[in-house]
């Protein structure tokens, strides 16, 4: 299926290494085809025209758009970056809850006091290219005129040239529908209302992270709060742009408003839309396009690619993926409650044609992940990360090593919680024979803080692993009835134990899930009614394994509240 076709005119169009300028045959009259259009075009303008021009384009690396998102490392001033609104209604100027230059279609009625009066062609010409100038660069403006004079900027036939000026503007552009029910450019300049310490607050109010007036609360839990809130719409704690299109975007959700808020930054190189077209129940839909490198082993997947042309780049291996997105409500139960965002499918997108392909997986190699993992403890990976605040090139010492670990530790944190038993093993042997040989003690003791937070975050991991083991295994009980209650029992008994002996690296937050998980099955009423209720001669053998399992693992529960209580005074005595 060529997903373009309906853009072009001719079929020559499709050279798009010549820069092509898009003409719709049909209306764009839902926020649907919007999108398509808009899609085809910032992809061609924003992301492979770049790519063309400059040989060093930065392809984004597939686990950038894996959630967590992490922080941007550099900008790239040269390349474009833009933001939009479109809204599938008319503007309403006046009652519009954000600033912006109004651009007026031809066809469109405007009303006054005095009633409904409709400007000639030439009058709205001159104005919206009078309001375009009036935004624009004083170097661009000559050839703005040059180029637009007798153009109708508002038309989206002429989007596609009028997007080369825009990319030059600070702020924002607004679509919308017009009076004959198709959509044009309505505004440029626009700023979009965050209102952050707002929403932060609301936020964290609701998942009962913050306590109205607890200060001390508040400067605990923001960071996690802001980063949560920030990845439910997409992004890492980055710039202005983006953290308005998400804000604004949460906003215009909660009014009930059909939209589309679009955001391209300089840094991510990656073009991050969130939607409603009125069948999303809590959050707006959100996905991400960008120019990627694939990066897999598996041979038939880039003969495929090869094959078939969806290849930008033979050599670099570049591809246009583009990635949606669930998000997760806040669940303070959940072991993996830092996870806003899972990946809900990844569709690589024909360069030519627009067709989709999404039955390869580009930014889920987990064998690549333990490649990567197992170059970096080797000092043989070349690349840079962000270890807190700090940008750190290479791994060709044990320091570079230890903060290279830190980031991908914290990067890949709830993937390898959740992730396979397979995936899960081939990452602890990998750390274990680094962080335990014996050869780097001398190296590990001089750096010993640096390790000490590497080992917190490896074990932090660990614990959490065992304690999404409990949560799954209570799950598959009630759920999905994989497992019987025997095996669930045996099941937490050992884990139960496990953590017992684990308790040097104390992390209160894990024992707690882990207590609640416990204390949820001790409760369970079947088990209190059909077992632990009857004397031993009224059950059979499975019965009575089922109460001898059920009173160790109370008494363990016992153990581990008991050793967990001294931990917390302790703490709080210190």
């Amino acid at each position: 299926m060529r997903n373009w076709d309906d853009f072009f005119l001719e079929d020559d169009a499709y050279d798009w290494q010549n820069k092509p300028i898009p003409i719709p045959r049909f209306k764009l009259n839902t926020l649907s085809s919007l999108k398509k259009f808009l899609d085809m075009v910032h992809i061609r303008k924003c992301l492979i025209k770049p790519y063309l021009e400059d040989v060093n384009y930065p392809l984004v690396e597939p686990r950038e758009l894996l959630p967590s998102f992490e922080s941007d490392l550099y900008e790239y001033e040269n390349l474009p970056g833009f933001s939009l609104v479109a809204f599938a209604r008319p503007i309403d100027y006046f009652n519009e809850i954000f600033q912006f230059d109004i651009l007026h279609a031809q066809n469109e009625i405007i009303t006054t006091q005095a009633g409904e009066a409709s400007p000639l062609p030439d009058a709205i010409q001159h104005n919206n290219l009078a309001v375009f100038l009036s935004r624009l660069p004083r170097i661009l403006q000559d050839k703005f005129v040059e180029l637009m004079y007798k153009e109708e900027i508002y038309d989206l036939r002429n989007y596609s040239r009028v997007l080369d000026f825009i990319l030059n503007m600070d702020r924002g552009h607004v679509l919308s529908l017009d009076s004959r029910n198709e959509f044009y450019l309505s505004g440029i300049y626009a700023s979009f209302p965050s209102n952050l310490d707002t929403e932060l607050k609301r936020f964290g109010l609701k998942v009962k992270k913050f306590r109205p007036n607890d200060n001390l609360r508040y400067e605990l839990n923001r960071s996690f709060v802001y980063q949560f809130l920030m990845e439910l719409y997409g992004y890492p704690v980055v710039s202005e742009r983006r953290t308005s299109a998400a804000l604004f975007s949460r906003k215009l959700f909660k009014m009930g408003e059909k939209f589309l808020v679009r955001a391209l930054g300089q840094t991510d190189r990656t073009i991050t839309t969130l939607y409603n077209t009125g069948d999303s129940r809590f959050f707006p839909s959100l996905e991400k396009l960008a120019l990627v490198k694939v990066e897999t082993k598996k041979k038939d997947a880039l003969k495929f690619l090869k094959r078939n042309g969806f290849l930008i780049d033979e050599v670099r291996q570049a591809v246009i993926l583009r990635v949606k997105y669930r998000q997760h409500q806040y669940d303070p139960e959940n072991i993996r409650e830092e996870r806003a965002l899972s990946v809900l499918r990844q569709e690589l997108i024909h360069p030519l044609s627009g067709e989709i392909c999404s039955h390869l997986n580009i930014i889920k190699d987990t064998f690549y992940m333990t490649l990567k993992l197992n170059d970096i403890v080797k000092g043989e990976f070349n690349g840079r990360v962000k270890y807190k605040r700090e940008i750190v090139e290479n791994t060709d010492t044990h320091e570079k090593r230890l903060k290279f670990l830190y980031a991908w530790l914290s990067k890949h944190q709830r993937r390898i919680i959740g992730y396979s038993g397979e995936f899960y093993s081939g990452v602890t042997k990998v750390l274990d024979n680094y962080l335990l040989n014996p050869e780097y003690y001398e190296e590990f003791s001089r750096l010993n803080r640096l390790y000490q937070e590497v080992w917190n975050k490896y074990g932090y991991i660990r614990q959490a692993r065992k304690i999404c083991i409990l949560q799954d295994a209570q799950e598959d009980r009630y759920k999905n009835n994989r497992i019987n209650y025997l095996h669930m029992l045996e099941l937490f008994n050992q884990i139960l134990k496990e953590l017992k002996f684990e308790m040097g690296q104390y992390f209160p937050e894990i024992i707690n899930r882990a207590i609640s998980t416990v204390e949820k099955v001790a409760n369970d009423p079947y088990l209190q009614r059909n077992y632990l209720g009857k004397k031993d001669k009224e059950l059979t053998a499975y019965g009575k394994k089922i109460k001898k399992e059920y009173s160790r693992m109370i008494s363990l529960l016992d153990e581990l509240k008991g050793i967990s209580r001294v931990k917390r005074e302790k703490i709080f005595s210190n």
